[in-house]
């Protein structure tokens, strides 16, 4: 499949499915119609890189589908000042979408495979302020906090603590909580002021189980 073709795949998602599932930021839909997702997928699943699924990856983890990647990005209300952290970096493409609208991205990931993988694709793509750490996502990376979002993109039992103290006052946690292989909900977690957070339930969805220290 040729440049073009991926483009037009590209655009008629956001504005056939993205933008009718409710999605309205228009930074967020601009990002995604920035970010080429066929990148970040082997050869073999590059064809379907434009269907509204999740994808597999290497070691035995998924690309998140792209109506999830737009509601996690959306709930966290990023301005262009905005610095990031983004728990579990998978393929890369979520940190792109990231850093397309905001300032900086800090991004962890547990596999050593994937954050070598990502990285070439991020930098082939030019991004320059998509920071990268092989480590345990749920500590955080608390040398560079605090942050206005956090996004995490696997499952947990509940919110590590160490993300909550790691979130500016005002900012966005955005984190699917539940079991490890089941029920699982879309978490949104204000932090109000330095010692109280509020939370939302954004709606059911299902990821993969985030392994640490404060997670599985």
């Amino acid at each position: 499949m040729d440049q073009s073709s991926f483009t037009q795949q590209r655009f008629q998602l956001v504005d056939e499915e993205l933008r009718r599932s409710g999605i309205r930021d228009e930074r967020v839909l601009e990002a995604l119609k920035k970010v080429p997702r066929e990148e970040f997928l082997d050869e073999e699943y590059r064809s379907r890189a434009y269907q509204n699924r999740p994808q597999p990856i290497d070691c035995e983890q998924t690309i998140s589908q792209p109506l999830i990647v737009a509601m996690m990005t959306e709930a966290l209300q990023l301005s262009p000042e905005s610095r990031v952290l983004e728990i579990g970096t998978g393929s890369g493409y979520s940190a792109a979408v990231l850093a397309e609208i905001a300032q900086d991205v800090y991004s962890i990931e547990r596999h050593q495979k994937l954050i070598d993988r990502a990285t070439r694709v991020l930098k082939d793509l030019g991004y320059q302020n998509i920071h990268l750490r092989h480590g345990d996502g749920t500590l955080g990376w608390p040398e560079e906090g605090p942050f206005d979002g956090i996004v995490v993109t696997a499952a947990g039992p509940g919110i590590p603590e160490n993300l909550r103290q790691q979130l500016a006052v005002g900012g966005r946690l955005v984190m699917p909580v539940g079991k490890q292989w089941g029920s699982q909900n879309l978490i949104s977690l204000t932090r109000t002021d330095p010692k109280n957070f509020r939370e939302e339930d954004l709606g059911p969805v299902r990821f993969v189980p985030l392994i640490g220290q404060e997670g599985w």
